[in-house]
């Protein structure tokens, strides 16, 4: 892989964390006390100038709600083979990582998505 490369990628990590934090309706005040983080890195993260640890991107995924393959997924840094079993439904994450809603909500709406048969066969 070519520096050029890994740089776009980090890159794209980057954008991803910033689009889901203000998806999220955070402040990165805000993300980076819920994910244990400074402003500072955080904002370098953002702007791709630092490549985070493992332990960084899971920090930002719980602070998300959301699986730690699912940013990188959104970033083209993790394909899950086929053999790996279902992709996450992106309509069922985006609920999920609502912090607009309580966990009692979040259930009422996937019972109501999944009663729909959304299925490509339909």
């Amino acid at each position: 892989m070519t520096e050029n490369t890994w740089k776009s990628q980090v890159e794209a990590l980057g954008e991803v964390i910033r689009t889901q934090r203000k998806l999220a309706k955070l402040s990165l005040r805000e993300l980076a006390h819920l994910s244990d983080l400074s402003n500072a890195y955080l904002s370098q993260l953002e702007r791709g100038m630092h490549e985070p640890s493992i332990r960084v991107v899971k920090s930002l995924a719980a602070a998300f709600d959301l699986p730690a393959e699912v940013l990188l997924e959104r970033a083209g840094l993790f394909e899950e083979n086929a053999n790996d079993g279902p992709q996450p439904d992106p309509i069922e994450t985006a609920i999920r990582a609502d912090k607009r809603l309580t966990d009692t909500q979040k259930q009422a709406l996937l019972g109501v998505y999944r009663s729909f048969d959304v299925s490509p066969s339909a």
